[in-house]
């Protein structure tokens, strides 16, 4: 309900408006109806029946089963099997639920781009089910889990060349069904540096059993979120940094802030030996780690500050017509750290960008 009400509020119209959850609760249903929302999701006769008796006027999209490749992150998978469409796109019809569509998400943590491919075909044999039972088929989301980071074991720019191409050949221009996407991982991965402080240490003995030298580098007064199928989150440097001879690296563990065996940030990290009140940033959170309410004794949500690199400020400023400042303008100005004057490597943050004419 929130999540509609915000997007309403800054003048989404409800024909925009995707309701795309696969479990909705009625009453959730109810309110979208209520707010003009019309188009929805479902993936088996129970989210039918609910949208049949709640939304009558719901157009639906039927969820299919993405074709994961077998490394990817075996996380709990929605959607119908191609076997169960034609069933499930019958009981539509017996509900006098009109089906719009098909709808499928491999979801993230750098999947193949032949499983985009893949689900794209399987995609166009549901279509083809649905206008053998007079449905008119107009519309495909293809989901989202892009990848926003450039480590990701398949880049962007591959994943959609293989979608491209799977859809000119299953969905050519010119066939009467409008592509859509949730690209939201591409665009806010990177957007965030996670800064977290050492909260507590432990150093391991090397002769206890299983810790192989390790030391435990300490635990995090705020975890960055953990992909399963991506590398483990690692604290980043300074690119002018030079190891420091007074403090050698040594492996280290990094936890949570409760210390659970689930907590777990990483493994087998070199790093300098920490101090309670030392600071790691982590780079590319920006996807899923601060948009959900914290359980009760977890930590509060963390503080955001806005900040970019000096080089985009002075972008920011030639785009307003703004005279660039100069050294001596800057040392007579306190500025304050969201305003862009700190040091992007102090931060980790790469230019945003870098227009020709300021290089």
């Amino acid at each position: 309900q929130a999540e509609i009400a915000r997007v309403q509020d800054i003048g989404v119209p409800a024909d925009k408006i995707f309701y795309s959850s696969p479990c909705k609760q009625v009453a959730h249903i109810k309110y979208a109806a209520g707010r003009g929302v019309q188009l929805m999701a479902f993936d088996n006769e129970v989210e039918l029946s609910k949208v049949a008796r709640s939304h009558p006027r719901a157009r639906v999209l039927l969820g299919i089963a993405a074709e994961s490749s077998p490394s990817a992150h075996p996380s709990m998978a929605f959607g119908t099997t191609l076997e169960s469409c034609r069933r499930l796109l019958e009981t539509a019809k017996e509900q006098a639920v009109e089906v719009v569509g098909v709808s499928f998400r491999l979801g993230s943590c750098a999947l193949e781009p032949q499983a985009f491919a893949q689900s794209v075909a399987a995609a166009q044999l549901a279509c083809e089910m649905g206008t053998e039972l007079g449905y008119r088929m107009r519309l495909l989301d293809i989901g989202g889990g892009f990848p926003g980071t450039e480590d990701s074991r398949a880049r962007f720019e591959e994943m959609a060349a293989a979608i491209n191409s799977a859809l000119d050949l299953y969905f050519p221009a010119g066939c009467g069904v409008e592509i859509i996407a949730r690209p939201g991982r591409y665009y806010v991965t990177s957007a965030f540096t996670l800064a977290a402080s050492i909260t507590a240490r432990e150093e391991v003995p090397a002769e206890q059993p299983g810790s192989d030298g390790r030391w435990d580098g300490g635990t995090a007064g705020r975890a960055p979120p953990v992909c399963p199928s991506r590398p483990e989150p690692s604290p980043c440097s300074s690119p002018e940094e030079e190891p420091c001879p007074e403090r050698p690296s040594r492996s280290s563990s990094l936890r949570g802030p409760a210390g659970r065996a689930e907590d777990r940030i990483a493994d087998g990290l070199q790093l300098p030996e920490l101090q309670v009140g030392d600071w790691l940033l982590f780079e590319d959170v920006g996807a899923y780690a601060v948009t959900t309410p914290h359980p009760l004794g977890e930590p509060p949500r963390p503080p955001i500050t806005y900040a970019m690199s000096r080089l985009a400020w002075k972008a920011v400023q030639l785009f307003q017509g703004k005279r660039p400042q100069t050294e001596d303008d800057r040392e007579s100005v306190c500025a304050p750290l969201s305003c862009g004057w700190e040091m992007s490597e102090s931060l980790c943050v790469t230019p945003l960008f870098a227009p020709a004419s300021i290089i």
